[in-house]
């Protein structure tokens, strides 16, 4: 079965598995300064297309809803006009509204056009150096599986390999993997990567046995480190560059 992967820049890519469809993170807004706390982060390029151009969306997977570079609030809108989204507990302690907060390893079951589900289950993820949860805010990571169905993991921002390892020990096949990447850094946490760099996409792409890797969240913003060339060359280097999508 082949997925088609529509990128809109940033964290945000639409999907479909088992004619459900599904964005991931939707951000939408135009680039500029976004206050957060005490900081700021700058987004250095606009969206490859509107909240229009995405279409008709089933599922909204959200990471986080804690930072603009994961839910904007164009993004916030237009998760409010998707009938399911899926994310921390803590976010829809915040959202409210369709919110479902999924715990790591419980799921939850989307039915299919013409009968079965896709399942999805929400799966740890670490945003930044183990301990500093408290900082960065809880993040989830997911993987859609079902019967018949290509596995797809979706890591969210994620920094630790212990963290995919996990999930691979849980679901030892994964068809697709996408990975946010980008090796973010803010004045938070100094020099510690509070997303994968190039190479430890590379590494999660290993550990998880995936057949394909998309690679997101590697553009638009001045906190990312690495870009999508970082991660083509870590890939290419290994001889693994037919992986990338």
């Amino acid at each position: 079965m082949t997925i088609q992967f529509q990128r809109f820049g940033g964290p945000t890519v639409v999907f479909g598995v088992g004619g459900v469809t599904f964005i991931t993170d939707p951000t939408f807004d135009p680039p500029g300064q976004y206050p957060l706390g005490s900081r700021v982060l700058t987004k250095t390029e606009p969206a490859a297309g509107t909240p229009d151009d995405a279409g008709a969306v089933d599922v909204v997977l959200l990471s986080h809803d804690q930072h603009p570079d994961n839910l904007d609030t164009l993004g916030r809108a237009f998760a409010a006009s998707v009938p399911v989204v899926l994310s921390t507990p803590a976010a829809a302690a915040r959202l409210g509204g369709q919110v479902t907060g999924l715990e790591p390893w419980s799921h939850t079951d989307l039915p299919r056009p013409g009968g079965g589900h896709v399942r999805v289950t929400a799966v740890p993820a670490r945003h930044g150096p183990d301990g500093t949860e408290h900082l960065t805010g809880p993040v989830t990571g997911f993987v859609l599986h079902g019967d018949g169905l290509p596995t797809v993991y979706v890591s969210g921002d994620n920094a630790s390999l212990d963290v995919v390892a996990a999930v691979a020990a849980r679901f030892p096949s994964v068809d697709v993997a996408i990975l946010f990447g980008g090796r973010a850094r803010t004045a938070l946490l100094g020099d510690a990567d509070l997303t994968l760099g190039a190479a430890g996409m590379l590494a999660a792409a290993r550990l998880l046995d995936a057949k394909t890797v998309v690679p997101v969240h590697v553009d638009s913003w001045a906190h990312f480190t690495e870009g999508i060339a970082d991660v083509r060359a870590a890939f290419e280097t290994a001889g693994s560059a037919h992986l990338l999508r």
